[in-house]
């Protein structure tokens, strides 16, 4: 598995804390943007959810030639094949 992940989070966000520590425990690496100090990151977030603020918001670009993926929320197993597509 290889690519890049991008979490968007907050600080007060429980599914954030929650998703970072299960992709410390597998290793996986991840660029993590806090949307509450980046106004273009909170752009991006809204624009992948109809406009709301969800977070966490994960973008998985795959080495290798994959498409990249957004996804709200997402489980760890999610992330994991995101990465391997």
């Amino acid at each position: 598995m290889s690519g890049t992940v991008t979490m968007y989070s907050t600080t007060w966000c429980g599914y954030c804390r929650r998703l970072k520590s299960q992709l410390d425990r597998e290793g996986i690496t991840y660029n993590e943007i806090n949307i509450e100090q980046d106004p273009e990151s909170a752009a991006f977030v809204e624009r992948a959810n109809d406009g709301n603020q969800t977070v966490p918001t994960v973008l998985v670009v795959p080495s290798g030639g994959g498409t990249s993926v957004t996804m709200t929320n997402p489980s760890l197993a999610q992330v994991k094949q995101a990465l391997a597509s």
